[in-house]
């Protein structure tokens, strides 16, 4: 089975090179067929001409667009019948695929998410961030049924054709929140493993309390009512 792994990236020079590169390696030794899609979402910086000197595909949005928008733009030049998601700022590390794709090679699940709070052994500020996290899987959990530790968790894989059942149109955070209640909806099979995560140690983090906040809580809603 061939596994596309999407990298949504903005002004991440200072990552890309080496997610890339440790990417390659950890599917390489899994003995797994892979393409590497970098979504560039109209960097100022380095980063699109530094995944390319990796030798990865690498498409480049005209305009600043989002996360969402970056990622369906990798979506739909997929050809993999895997479909994995990573961030690009280095919080999650790439030798940890193995724990996202086997589940799906072995037709365990249908969507595997990697938690990010499965363990205890947190800072103040994740405790924080994890308190917020936990009001949106209450809800994911009320309206669709399905428990998640982390619903807005950005690391995942999922089987390509569970996105074909899909009818995506978040452009910003609230993508991950967008497709996990529509994929529960459907009933697909879903699972979480338990991931590592270094919280980014250079620039500032481009997500919102409030107003991202706002944006995933009512993606949650709209997304349940959708269907």
């Amino acid at each position: 089975m061939l596994a596309s792994i999407i990298i949504p990236t903005f002004n991440e020079e200072l990552t890309i090179g080496n997610l890339v590169d440790r990417a390659v390696k950890t599917l390489r030794e899994m003995g797994v067929s892979h393409e590497i899609i970098v979504v560039d979402d109209c960097s100022s910086d380095r980063s699109r001409e530094i995944a390319r000197w990796q030798g990865v595909r690498v498409y480049s949005l005209r305009n600043h667009m989002g996360k969402g928008y970056a990622l369906r733009a990798g979506f739909a030049k997929a050809k993999g019948e895997i479909i994995a998601t990573i961030d690009s700022d280095g919080s999650h590390r790439p030798e940890e695929l193995p724990l996202l794709l086997t589940p799906i090679l072995k037709n365990q699940a249908d969507l595997v998410i990697g938690s990010r709070f499965s363990t205890e052994n947190r800072g103040p500020g994740e405790k924080f961030n994890a308190a917020g996290v936990r009001i949106f899987n209450l809800l994911v959990k009320i309206l669709t049924g399905a428990s998640v530790s982390d619903s807005q968790s950005g690391y995942r894989a999922m089987k390509s054709k569970v996105l074909k059942h899909l009818d995506l149109k978040s452009e910003e955070y609230e993508i991950e929140s967008e497709m996990l209640v529509k994929i529960a909806r459907q009933g697909f099979r879903i699972k979480e493993v338990p991931i590592s995560f270094e919280q980014r140690t250079y620039g500032v983090s481009r997500l919102d309390p409030i107003t991202d906040g706002f944006k995933i809580l009512l993606s949650i809603l709209t997304s349940f009512l959708e269907g």
